[in-house]
């Protein structure tokens, strides 16, 4: 039988830009959570490494498929490692700020982690053997992937900071009802990046640390700590694409939103409501009205 699991979409509750690194990345700092919505992939065990995707969004994938990077990391890291034919359903837009491909490309490395247990051992007398150490770093080759790919790997709340390879847990977090939207329109990563011209870090002006909470004991403590902070990308992805400066208008003009905000790089934003009634009817009141958006109700955590 298949092996399955989500490839949960990644939202930016915040998102600070604290300064380019001398190798061209940038020291970020973010509070990272998850949507109940994803792309779905499967694995079904096998000696070739094969990548199947179909879905309303299959075809938009420019370029290499990050689940295919994925299988050939780790067979390089240990030849002879179980791969197979993996069939993902690409319901995420593709670069649109919400980690799609690396909740894919992360999905694929706990499938191949499941598919691929530690050796065993054998031992004399019980014939059950002892665990021996894995061969794959798991862990080495999301980062390796990209700087999403880590988060997405635990696919759980946290704080994410450095080039994205830092995390912390986040112990406490109520459920956030909200509404995602995407105007239809990809934007590149590093395109949002040149735009912002981040300063060198240490230049001087690096924002103080935002505080890092470990609970969040209601939704009124996650708006507290979100509208202390922002998502530095929001401005020059604007200015790349300023109809996202129109999707954020209108989902702040929905009844019940708490906070409308861009994710990641853009061009997705969401909006945070104090139930579901109220992010359903959001996303029926925007659908209705921008047809032509991709716009989904779900849950963060």
């Amino acid at each position: 039988m298949p092996l399955a699991e989500p490839a949960r979409a990644k939202v930016n509750l915040t998102l600070e830009v604290l300064g380019r690194r001398k190798d061209g990345y940038h020291e970020l700092r973010s509070l990272v959570v998850f949507a109940d919505a994803g792309d779905e992939l499967t694995l079904e065990p096998g000696p070739a490494l094969v990548v199947e995707t179909s879905g309303p969004h299959g075809q938009a994938i420019d370029g290499e498929n990050l689940i295919e990077r994925v299988g050939r990391s780790v067979l390089a890291a240990a030849p002879g490692s179980v791969t197979g034919h993996f069939r993902l359903t690409k319901n995420l837009p593709v670069a649109s700020g919400i980690g799609g491909g690396s909740a894919d490309a992360a999905a694929a490395l706990r499938l191949l982690a499941r598919a691929n247990p530690p050796a065993r051992s054998p031992r004399s007398g019980d014939g059950e053997g002892s665990p021996l150490p894995a061969m794959v770093d798991w862990w080495g080759i999301a980062r390796q992937i990209g700087s999403d790919v880590p988060s997405c790997f635990l696919s759980r709340a946290v704080y994410m900071a450095g080039v994205g390879a830092n995390l912390r847990e986040v112990r406490q977090l109520p459920r956030l009802p909200a509404v995602l939207v995407n105007p239809g329109l990809k934007l590149a990563t590093p395109d949002v990046f040149r735009a912002l011209a981040a300063r060198p870090v240490g230049s001087g002006d690096i924002r103080p640390a935002t505080r890092r909470q470990a609970r969040f004991a209601s939704i009124e403590a996650v708006l507290d700590h979100a509208r202390g902070s922002r998502n530095d990308l929001e401005a020059p992805a604007i200015a790349l694409q300023p109809v996202i400066a129109d999707v954020l208008v209108a989902i702040a003009g929905t009844p019940g939103c708490l906070l409308a905000r861009m994710s990641g790089s853009g061009a997705t934003c969401f909006g945070l409501y104090r139930d579901a009634a109220a992010s359903e009817a959001a996303a029926a009141r925007l659908a209705a009205v921008c047809k032509a958006w991709w716009i989904v109700a779900t849950t963060l955590g």
